[in-house]
């Protein structure tokens, strides 16, 4: 396993070379982390470089990274993660793109390259509010017509901004302020640095 990862980190290296920001390795997988303008240009050198040939991808998610683990994050805050599959070589790797600001995060589609990108990314940019740059229908997948807000910001409040109720003397679906009182609750977190070991332990 360890050799095969290090030939996919070679082949990373050679194929997309001073795209990469960052390449780590870590529990069996890795992730390479690209620059906002060359991503587009890096998920297609991953689909179609003979050495690398990630046909598939498998998944895309947006990340707040504020308050991320025990203390600040030291960077931008939002991200876009894709998640692809090599069928040809057998093997896998996370492609993660930073949104160049912060206020209004955008970053290229990736519909060019994968066209299952398309709902992916729209489900980032209802959920995180991430805009997708060249995406064909970007539109909220997820939640309500009218919503306000993006509710996986980690700013967003738990307990919303409306809340929807039937309302018997109209006969109808009505919206009005959220009536819960807002309280603070910090779940306890367990972080464990060697979580792929567990079993051999």
């Amino acid at each position: 396993m360890a050799g095969k990862l290090e030939q996919l980190k070679n082949n990373l290296e050679a194929a997309l070379g001073s795209r990469i920001v960052s390449l780590t390795q870590a529990v069996g997988e890795i992730t390479v982390v690209v620059g906002a303008a060359d991503y587009a240009a890096a998920a297609q050198t991953l689909r179609d470089d003979p050495g690398l040939a990630f046909a598939q991808l498998m998944d895309l998610c947006g990340v707040d990274y504020s308050a991320y683990g025990n203390g600040p994050w030291e960077g931008r805050r939002f991200a876009a993660t894709s998640h692809l599959l090599s069928l040809e070589h057998n093997w896998r790797v996370r492609l993660r793109v930073f949104a160049p600001e912060d206020d209004f995060p955008v970053v290229d589609t990736l519909c060019g390259v994968w066209c299952n990108a398309n709902w992916y990314e729209r489900e980032a940019f209802d959920l995180f509010g991430i805009m997708f740059s060249g995406h064909p229908d970007l539109r909220r997948i997820l939640t309500d017509y009218g919503f306000i807000g993006h509710p996986f910001r980690k700013d967003f409040p738990i307990s919303g901004q409306v809340e929807m109720r039937y309302d018997p003397q109209q006969k109808r679906v009505i919206y009005q302020p959220v009536s819960i009182e807002p309280r603070e609750i910090t779940p306890r977190i367990i972080r464990e640095d060697h979580y792929a070991d567990l079993g051999k332990r």
